[in-house]
């Protein structure tokens, strides 16, 4: 396993604690305690993930995030940000700003392992189909994790790309949101299903006028239009 995880956290406890989990689990590792040396060495080192606490000094966790996804050299790197259990507000606004996924404070470092294996397990494309998907000017080429509307290449987190693969595979069948969070996020159980209205949002964003391909069955879930 040759994967690098960018610790961001001002906590030294923190980063011990997950740079030894994660190392422990056969990743490598790298640190920053603030925003800007988060930012270099992401820009620099290019990680596979980046594990990005909110609270941070100089730059905050937010900024760091929204300056990752507007970079096209760092628009594609996984990001799991840490959120004060209380604070729903934050898990919101990473999401929004195009983090990949969260984990709620105070956590277990297996359930951070577990999650980091499953973004990259994402970033990676493993579980997504084998083809290239069309429908009108909107093509994915799975193999090679590219997504292009009328030629143009559309810039996709890991997860929105699965997402967006998943929904254009089973188009004219609804997905409900549990179904999602089990088959694109890999959760079961109790889990906050905001998450996946939240990368929704994101992804209609993303697609301009192809948007209206994505339709929300309102109390269940959302459906691919089957054009054909």
């Amino acid at each position: 396993m040759s994967e690098t995880v960018l610790i961001v956290d001002d906590e030294q406890d923190v980063v011990d604690l997950l740079v030894y989990n994660l190392q422990k689990a056969g990743y490598k590792t790298a640190t920053a305690r603030d925003g800007v040396t988060a930012l270099q060495k992401a820009r620099d080192g290019f990680p596979s993930l980046i594990i990005l606490d909110l609270m941070l000094p100089q730059v905050e966790g937010t900024e760091v995030c929204k300056q990752l996804r507007a970079d096209p050299k760092t628009a594609s790197i996984p990001i799991l940000m840490p959120t004060a259990k209380a604070e729903e507000v934050d898990r919101i606004v990473g999401l929004e700003l195009g983090a990949d996924d969260y984990v709620t404070k105070p956590f277990s470092p297996r359930e951070v392992v577990l999650r980091v294996k499953k973004i990259l397990s994402r970033a990676q494309g493993k579980g997504a189909p084998t083809e290239v998907l069309k429908c009108g000017d909107l093509i994915m080429d799975i193999a090679k994790h590219e997504a292009a509307l009328k030629g143009k290449e559309i810039e996709l987190t890991a997860t929105e790309f699965k997402l967006l693969a998943m929904l254009m595979e089973r188009r004219g069948r609804v997905q409900t949101r549990d179904r999602l969070l089990t088959d694109v996020w890999g959760y079961e159980g109790d889990v906050d299903t905001r998450t996946v209205d939240t990368h929704i949002r994101r992804l209609r964003e993303k697609l301009g006028k192809a948007a209206d391909y994505i339709e929300t069955v309102r109390g269940v879930g959302y459906r691919f239009a089957d054009t054909n």
